[in-house]
């Protein structure tokens, strides 16, 4: 009896430029200990620019930076990320 192969019916991807999930996010590169010297804690923006390596928003979001974040909103998951983490949030 000859075997069935099963193949998974997905569907294409869908490649856009994302305007829907535009927003400027927040990047935690680090932090400085009461005392103590500064430890990063992931890629920095600037890294991530120069090497292609992802950066990790507080909502979660994977991504490589390559648009200025000054021309969109605050995402608001990070907004509200930040504010529980007692961090002053621009508005």
């Amino acid at each position: 009896m000859p075997l069935e192969t099963i193949k998974p019916n997905l569907a294409d991807p869908v490649l856009d430029d994302g305007d829907h999930e535009r927003f400027s996010h927040i990047i935690l590169e680090g932090f400085t200990p009461k005392k103590g010297d500064f430890i990063p804690v992931g890629t920095s923006v600037v890294e991530s620019i120069v090497t292609g390596a992802p950066v990790t928003a507080l909502c979660g979001k994977v991504w490589v930076p390559n648009r200025n974040p000054e021309r969109y909103p605050l995402c608001p998951t990070c907004k509200d990320e930040a504010k529980k983490r007692g961090w002053d949030v621009p508005s």
